[in-house]
């Protein structure tokens, strides 16, 4: 019986040819029937894969075997379903790019990467840890290193979440020195398996936020160990046709319709194809955008 699963993962490491890593990838993607996007640039990879689980456990065990990903962290989750031929029905296709960031922060100047990985960012904060923490500490300050549409549908207890359309608005902002009255507490950013903030807390301690951390995994390790039983509220966005996992059967849902103001965990594009927004909206208020854009088109 066939499983879809899906593979979130990234390495930083020096990369002397990323346009072999790309070909291997791709030809070993391809070879299994795997579908999703992979970023590769001279300082590591990132991706995400979808496809049934032996020929992802395949690409796993290839993917280790490359000394500088030997240990790379790979996130394990339920894919929605495969088609007639097996493949991911949870991506379009397979994408395998390289790019000067692996993660768009549009600074790739200011990133340091070495074997051991980014270098100046932020300590790593286990989900164990983070607790004991703010067990030890009542200023912690939660930073969400996603865009904020992300944080709309979840999002950890009174985390400050930047006004950010892409990732590339923290630099400005962090310059502009909005988050300044920070610096003095201790700051734990967080992101949705952990890439973003490995660059975020690299980024922010350069700018003089003196004690700041990254949680180890992103949300999705901090799920798998506390699920809605923490300080984890909503659902979780991802970039794939999935839209959004819970890691469990009671996950609140503190998204609230763009439409009608009715709460839900649900994305779309915007309907009118001039605009590349995302929206929180419910299916029913979707629907009418649909329906008011195609009415107005054929005027």
């Amino acid at each position: 019986m066939s499983t879809p699963k899906i593979v979130l993962f990234y390495a930083f490491t020096p990369l002397a040819d990323p346009e072999a890593i790309r070909l291997w990838q791709r030809d070993l993607g391809e070879a299994l029937g795997l579908r999703g996007r992979l970023i590769i640039s001279k300082d590591g990879i990132n991706g995400t894969l979808g496809g049934d689980l032996p020929a992802l456990k395949k690409w796993a065990r290839s993917f280790r075997s490359y000394p500088a990903f030997t240990d790379a962290d790979i996130k394990w989750s339920e894919g929605t379903g495969l088609d007639n031929q097996g493949h991911s029905i949870d991506f379009p296709k397979l994408s395998v790019k390289v790019r000067d960031e692996i993660v768009s922060f549009g600074a790739p100047g200011e990133l340091q990467v070495d074997e051991s990985g980014v270098v100046g960012g932020g300590a790593r904060l286990s989900p164990e840890a983070l607790h004991d923490l703010l067990a030890q500490r009542d200023d912690v300050v939660f930073f969400d290193g996603r865009n904020a549409l992300e944080a709309e549908i979840g999002r950890f207890k009174n985390a400050v979440v930047p006004a950010t359309e892409t990732t590339r608005d923290f630099v400005d902002l962090l310059d502009s020195g909005a988050y300044d009255d920070l610096k003095g507490k201790p700051v734990v950013t967080y992101c949705t398996g952990g890439i973003r903030c490995e660059v975020l807390s690299s980024l922010m301690a350069s700018r003089g936020f003196g004690e700041v951390y990254q949680l180890d995994g992103g949300i999705v390790r901090y799920g798998e160990r506390f699920g809605d039983d923490g300080l984890w509220e909503g659902s979780l966005y991802v970039f794939d046709k999935r839209g959004s996992v819970d890691f469990s059967d009671h996950a609140a849902v503190i998204g609230t319709c763009a439409g009608c103001g009715a709460q839900t965990k649900r994305t779309a594009n915007c309907p009118d194809l001039s605009c590349r927004r995302q929206f929180v909206v419910c299916a029913e208020c979707d629907a009418v955008a649909c329906a008011d854009h195609t009415a107005a088109s054929a005027r």
